[in-house]
């Protein structure tokens, strides 16, 4: 008998699960087949939104704003597209977030600013909110890039915002053939006048207006998806969003001046070199990783991959958000596992550079019932992950214990649309949290420490 995931945690008693393998797993799923209960886990069952918008256990509040389409302080309307973000402490208690534009140069909406590129509608805008949770105001603030997946806050109090395309004018000609072959060319919708493949930097700061966009070629021109980095070394760790991806690092020559340059490497599992991590790995052994030199950053083709795995590199399934909490980073593989459903992986890095710490698989439940393609990726204050899914059906914030045991925090109520950008205020009171289509920023509290 096959279950929907509404009808498996309604049968388990709960909206949790525990993440178990081997026969502990098949005992769970006879529990359910036979309408049994299982233990609550996380903060309870979600409850319906008489609003139809942001489903949450008991004892929960959102209140939501910054919609695609509402006309920010800046003038503009609020891009579609929201995505990746991180917040920051500002004046007088206020919070300021920090949020990415997914947006190609055929998007219906666009960031208005300084172009990075004058044929690309992504970047990010910045949005202050009270310390009552309600928004004073909002602004673009980097325009022109293309597809600004995910990215990374900085310990210095920034945002790096990454582009998920590398599109060049060379690949992506001002006209094409429609349909293929037919002799009627027609303007491509997705030219650009740049190389694009690259992060940008955008101060967590209030200034009501873009920023000049510099690209930091030295991190590497690929598919990006997000970063986080090292605090204690500066050391900048990036996912990269391909079937065949690899996981990179960027030493900095100058720690908090990404601008400056530095190294770029690919992680190598010692022993086995140029290892498919999508399949066949135990959850919760660690391995012993390399790292290995990247010569060409800024290739002209997309082959920054190509060269780590003839290196050596081993490969993930589709790496995307990535978060820094006590001492170790967590990465989710979008569509790793044997069902392509998810994992999450926890690298802890060595006391410094030359020694390359270790990496081991966290999560793997492979049953969509569970944890479905898992992307962005926060660190509560408390311990706990919060994994924003992006998968076929009913979307959820799915949290995960310091154990491995998952549970369902919040639901999509609108449609099935992904969501992106989790993260917590500085007080670690709030949880910021965007559904991706159509665009809506959420602000949630309540008893975090009563899980």
């Amino acid at each position: 008998m096959a279950f929907s995931r509404r009808q498996f945690f309604t049968l388990a008693g709960t909206t949790a699960a525990t993440l178990v393998v081997g026969d502990t797993l098949k005992a769970v799923y006879a529990k359910a087949a036979q309408g049994k209960s299982l233990r609550g886990l996380g903060y309870g069952p979600l409850k319906p939104d008489p609003d139809n918008l942001l489903d949450l256990p008991n004892g929960f509040n959102y209140r939501a704003f910054s919609r695609t389409g509402d006309i920010m302080a800046d003038g503009n309307p609020v891009p579609g597209g929201h995505d990746g973000m991180a917040a920051f402490a500002g004046p007088n208690r206020s919070v300021i977030l920090v949020r990415n534009h997914e947006l190609s140069p055929n998007s219906s909406t666009e960031v208005i600013g300084q172009k990075y590129d004058e044929l690309c509608n992504g970047g990010t805008t910045t949005l202050i909110v009270g310390p009552n949770r309600k928004l004073i105001g909002d602004y673009g603030s980097l325009a022109g890039t293309y597809r600004n997946c995910a990215g990374g806050l900085t310990p210095w109090g920034s945002w790096i915002s990454c582009e998920e395309n590398t599109s060049t004018p060379e690949n992506t000609p001002e006209t094409i053939q429609q349909p293929a072959n037919s002799g009627n060319f027609v303007p491509n919708p997705n030219r650009v006048s740049k190389r694009h493949g690259y992060n940008f930097e955008v101060p967590a700061s209030i200034t009501w207006r873009s920023v000049n966009p510099v690209p930091l070629v030295e991190m590497g021109r690929f598919n990006h998806e997000a970063v986080a980095i090292d605090p204690r070394t500066g050391i900048v760790y990036e996912t990269e969003d391909r079937g065949d991806s690899l996981f990179y690092r960027f030493i900095p020559n100058k720690p908090g001046k990404l601008e400056a340059g530095g190294i770029l490497e690919a992680l190598v599992i010692k022993g086995m070199p140029q290892v498919n991590t999508k399949t066949d790995f135990p959850v919760g052994k660690p391995m012993e990783v390399e790292w290995v030199r990247i010569e060409d950053y800024d290739p002209k083709e997309d082959t920054v991959r190509k060269e780590g795995f003839e290196k050596g590199a081993a490969q993930f399934a589709r790496g995307e958000g990535i978060w820094y909490g006590n001492g170790e980073f967590y990465f989710c593989c979008t569509s790793g596992g044997a069902n392509s459903r998810g994992q999450v992986w926890r690298y802890i890095p060595g006391r410094n550079a030359r020694d390359g710490g270790t990496i081991e698989l966290f999560v793997e439940p492979n049953d969509q019932t569970i944890l479905d393609m898992p992307d962005n990726i926060v660190v509560a204050p408390f311990g706990d992950l919060f994994l924003c899914e992006d998968g076929s059906d009913q979307q959820f914030v799915v949290g995960v214990t310091p154990g491995g045991e998952l549970y369902q925090f919040a639901r999509n109520a609108i449609n099935t649309s992904e969501f992106c950008g989790a993260c917590f205020s500085p007080n670690g009171q709030t949880m910021f949290v965007n559904i991706q289509t159509p665009g809506i920023t959420f602000a949630i509290w309540g008893p975090w420490n009563k899980a």
